[in-house]
């Protein structure tokens, strides 16, 4: 079997003060997309530029197809031998140079140049636009070609700095969607970071969630499937940061974990919860519910939705608990 494009093992890193983040252990596999999921300031950015080599970690190792490329604060392989296809918010093509000359520009004096540019450029869907120049294209068509550009030299890794954020909501994902299939059919591991957790969860084959607790380093508090860190998540900062949710105290040392759409209001006179606002989302309504228990959003479909100050009773579909604080 191929070795993993990405391996880190017991990664730690610290700018001259307080460490980032400690303890990340994470594979990517080949035709893999793995997003870390974090809060803005959490260091998902600097783990990434650690992977890239523009950072030398202080602690662990990083391996690239199984060559150890970072290990302890020094660094083994500097990051232009990598081998690593990078993508960016901002897509930094060249204005100035054709789409065609944007994507050969990593494989200079490389003799089938030619045909590698045809090739990736039919891979993402911009044949016939080669002589065009970045300007005049659409900004799903430039993500394509950085997407081409990056993979032209074919590495087996393919690092991804939130690469969607400037495209609207359809087109984000219709973009997205299509980076995974061509990555999967190229047998690219890729690793994206994010701080949005529909992206995360709606492009990923595994989300690694990346949060602090408390006063301490940022770690990886879970790295699971979307389904499984989203159902079941194993802290309540990673309920959080995967959508949203209410969390109740069970007078023990956990709390209950509610999503909204596990929660119905039933209006009732006699009932001992009440709706203490209300806001329309499109879809329906978002009610915040007052509890003995304490506050608990939950979703309501239809246009008829209890008025603020309703009295009724909360009802739970299903719920999980989380380690309490």
């Amino acid at each position: 079997m191929p070795d993993n494009p990405l391996e880190l093992r017991d990664l730690g890193h610290s700018y001259s003060g307080p460490s980032v983040f400690e303890g990340v252990s994470l594979t990517v596999a080949p035709g893999e997309l793995v997003s870390i999921l974090g809060a803005s300031g959490s260091g998902k950015s600097t783990l990434l530029r650690a992977a890239a080599g523009f950072v030398t970690p202080t602690r662990g190792t990083v391996s690239i197809g199984g060559v150890e490329v970072a290990r302890d604060g020094r660094e083994l392989v500097p990051a232009e031998r990598r081998g690593v296809g990078m993508m960016f918010q901002d897509y930094a093509l060249f204005p100035h140079m054709t789409v065609a000359e944007n994507v050969a520009f990593g494989l200079p004096g490389d003799p089938n140049a030619p045909a590698r540019v045809a090739e990736v450029l039919a891979l993402v869907g911009l044949e016939g636009l080669e002589h065009r120049r970045p300007g005049a294209l659409s900004g799903g068509q430039q993500q394509r070609v950085a997407l081409a550009r990056a993979l032209a030299p074919r590495p087996s890794l393919l690092l991804l700095d939130e690469p969607f954020a400037n495209l609207d909501g359809p087109l984000r994902f219709e973009v997205g969607d299509h980076v995974v299939k061509i990555l999967a059919s190229e047998g690219v591991g890729a690793l994206l970071v994010t701080h949005d957790r529909e992206e995360a969860l709606g492009l990923s084959h595994r989300v690694a969630v990346l949060a602090s607790t408390g006063d301490e380093p940022a770690g990886l508090v879970q790295v699971g499937t979307p389904q499984e860190v989203y159902d079941a998540p194993a802290s309540a900062e990673a309920a959080v940061l995967t959508g949203r949710v209410s969390f109740l105290s069970t007078g023990s040392s956990e709390r209950l974990a509610i999503r909204p759409e596990e929660a119905s209001f039933q209006p009732d006179e006699a009932g001992e919860d009440r709706v203490i606002s209300r806001r329309y989302t499109g879809a329906g309504w978002e009610l915040r519910v007052e509890t003995e228990a304490g506050v608990v959003l939950a979703d309501h479909v239809g246009a008829a939705a209890p008025e603020s100050g309703a009295a009724g009773t909360l009802m739970l579909a299903t719920s999980r608990t989380v380690p309490g604080e």
